[in-house]
């Protein structure tokens, strides 16, 4: 089976209402979640631009480990309230920092990531870890990027 998803639009929610539509087929009918993880991370990095890593933090044993992803090698293991991505797990809110350099903690993982959003993946009130998208430009993130990456979070919410 072959994928050939060329998503573009003018605008942010048409990219994102757009970007949902692909991946809920993407993922349909299959099972495994790592699998899930891996092709919605990569269905992103072709996507969205402007950005230098995209992934997946799953939820094992109370703490964060990298899943999936792609761009440059990343951070391991990350604990709860730790980082932008440990602080959206503890909270479970969504994170979107305009400048990660002004945020307390912030763990760097790529030098030259400047913004970054997290967003928690729950499923029937459980953790099952984060999406986690960085750019190298300041505020690159926007609310237009929350409500669509919340969208992505439940649709692997349930593919995970």
């Amino acid at each position: 089976m072959s994928y050939d998803f060329r998503i573009e639009a003018a605008d942010k929610p048409t990219l994102y209402r757009d970007l949902s539509s692909a991946l809920q087929g993407l993922v349909a009918g299959e099972s495994d979640g790592i699998a899930n993880m891996a092709n919605a991370a990569a269905l992103l990095w072709e996507t969205l631009p402007d950005i230098n890593w995209v992934g997946f933090y799953r939820n094992v044993e109370g703490g964060l480990v990298v899943g999936p992803f792609q761009g440059r090698p990343a951070c391991i293991r990350i604990a709860f309230g730790d980082g932008v991505c440990g602080t959206a797990a503890a909270t479970r809110e969504i994170q979107l920092v305009e400048d990660v350099h002004a945020f307390p903690g912030h763990i760097a993982c790529d030098s030259a990531s400047n913004s970054e959003i997290v967003v928690p993946i729950i499923r029937d009130g459980e953790l099952l870890g984060v999406l986690d998208i960085d750019s190298p430009t300041l505020a690159r993130f926007d609310e237009d990027d929350r409500a669509g990456c919340l969208r992505i979070a439940e649709i692997m919410a349930g593919a995970i």
